[in-house]
C-alpha cells in the first residue's frame, strides 16, 4: 500500500462548477480516500463542504480507518 502525505485528520477539498451544479471533492490526506458530492450552485458552499466532509468521515469508518 502506498504511503500518502498529510497529517491525520487533514482533508483536501476541491470545488468545481459544472454547468449549474457544484461538485465538491473531499480527500483524506493520510489515506487518499476520496468522495464526491454535487449540489445546485445556489446551495451555500459551506453546506456542500460540510456534506462532503461528513460523507468522507463515514466512508473512512466503513473502511476501518
Amino acid at each position: 500500500m502506498a504511503e500518502h502525505a498529510g497529517n491525520p485528520g487533514e482533508i483536501f477539498l476541491e470545488f468545481a462548477q459544472i454547468g449549474r451544479q457544484l461538485k465538491v471533492t473531499a480527500v483524506d490526506a493520510q489515506t487518499g480516500v476520496e468522495v464526491v458530492v454535487f449540489g445546485p450552485v445556489s446551495t451555500p458552499q459551506k453546506s456542500l463542504q460540510d456534506l462532503a466532509v461528513r460523507k468522507l468521515k463515514r466512508r473512512l469508518e466503513q473502511l476501518g480507518h
